[in-house]
């Protein structure tokens, strides 16, 4: 097998692509082969040592393929099975992963293996974001930043299909029809307008319902400002650094405002939850109101480049490594 190995944090040269044992699973661990491997904000933060890992480490949270072998105790999967995972354990940069059974999913037939690679972590992220923090429903105005990313991209869809008024920004004018095309209502080019002023005049300075805001630093407050009285602010991403602390007493001044910081592990933390998460993933993606465009492919050795294009926001809809 070959895989990709991070010895030290850093940049993306910290990435070896190297070759690596042969693996046989055992007990309830099943062996995949990967078909496609998806590369999501979280690799990079774990790359650079904003979220610590044990070194020497693999990387590598999601992707897709057919079952190669089995251990002796698994009872849901055989092999050739076509399956995918997004929350681990590490090592999905490689050829082969042994995942264990209760983390491995079946990939229904009608979805593509590039397709689901890329988009399962960002799609069960989007269903817990929009079901399980807040339920988003049709008498919401809401903000979800870095809305022709890979989350946002499939959130504002989603959202749309649930019957909200989605504002969508995004860091150029190239990204505003693609945004739109995923089913924005409104879509701002924060390094040209102000999406605190576009929100408010859109809801007659209410404020808006929900803000997720994946891009941290430098949205932060401004993401607290566009929202309505006991308004909830989502902060789940660092694109732009981890954000100020904020002043409890500022929660109250702005309008009695909810903050939750969240991750996704705390939300499938069971296979019942896991499941139900991916399978309501799968039908909004059966359905059509979800689309997933993946618009950057690169091969296993090419992942710092693919890191490198994320980083600096110059990835639209998804990104997918091809081993």
């Amino acid at each position: 097998m070959k895989k990709i190995i991070l010895n030290n944090f850093g940049d993306e040269q910290e990435m070896k692509f190297i070759d690596g044992d042969a693996q046989k699973p055992i007990d309830n661990q099943v062996l995949i082969k990967h078909m496609a491997i998806g590369v999501n904000f979280i690799d990079i933060y774990q790359r650079t040592g904003l979220y610590p890992l044990n070194l020497p480490s693999r990387l590598g949270l999601e992707a897709s393929g057919i079952v190669e072998e089995i251990g002796e105790k698994v009872e849901e999967f055989k092999k050739g099975d076509r399956v995918c995972y997004c929350n681990g354990p590490l090592g999905a940069y490689a050829t082969h992963n042994i995942v264990p059974e209760n983390l491995l999913l079946h990939l229904p037939d009608e979805i593509e293996f590039e397709t689901v690679a890329s988009s399962l972590l960002k799609g069960v992220t989007a269903y817990f974001l929009m079901h399980d923090i807040y339920k988003v429903g049709k008498d919401d105005t809401i903000i979800f930043h870095a809305a022709a990313g890979g989350v946002g991209s499939i959130a504002s869809g989603w959202a749309k299909s649930l019957g909200a008024t989605v504002i969508g920004t995004v860091g150029s004018d190239e990204k505003i029809n693609y945004a739109k095309s995923n089913g924005c209502d409104h879509v701002v080019n924060i390094n040209k307008e102000s999406f605190k002023d576009v929100a408010l005049k859109i809801t007659d300075n209410e404020g808006v319902s929900v803000v997720y805001d994946s891009i941290g630093k430098d949205t932060l407050i401004d993401s607290m400002d566009s929202l309505r009285k006991r308004g909830l602010l989502v902060s789940f991403g660092n694109a732009s650094g981890v954000p100020d602390p904020i002043n409890i007493l500022d929660l109250m001044k702005k309008g009695s405002l909810f903050i939750t910081r969240p991750t996704l592990f705390d939300y499938v933390k069971t296979r019942e939850q896991l499941v139900n998460a991916s399978e309501k993933y799968f039908d909004v993606l059966k359905s059509g109101h979800v689309k997933i465009d993946v618009q950057q492919k690169f091969t296993l050795e090419e992942v710092g480049k693919a890191h490198s294009d994320m980083s600096n926001r110059k990835t639209v809809g998804t990104t997918v490594l091809v081993p």
